[in-house]
């Protein structure tokens, strides 16, 4: 992945960065998400995240507003939301 120089990158730090985490459908879902974001920017608060099923419900998407503080901290919560078994897609 090429590295972008602070200079060119389109998002000044620190700012409120949303993210968009799309997974199957699970009672444990939620939980896992903040776990994993909580991980990535301690100050993330449970109350900032919005839910919204599928119309079907087989599908859960989740909007976490994280306090992005560098492109290092946003790329790694990326990967590690990505990576997730859970997870179907990150936007």
């Amino acid at each position: 992945m090429p590295v972008i120089p602070a200079e060119e990158s389109l998002i000044e730090y620190p700012s409120d960065f949303p993210i968009k985490v799309v997974g199957v459908m699970h009672d444990e879902f939620t939980d896992i998400i903040i776990n994993m974001v909580t991980e990535h920017d301690p100050t993330f608060h449970a109350g900032k995240v919005e839910m919204r099923p599928s119309t079907q419900g087989k599908y859960l998407s989740l909007t976490v507003t994280v306090r992005a503080t560098s492109r290092e901290q946003l790329d790694n919560l990326y990967r590690a939301l990505s990576s997730h078994e859970m997870v179907k897609f990150v936007l």
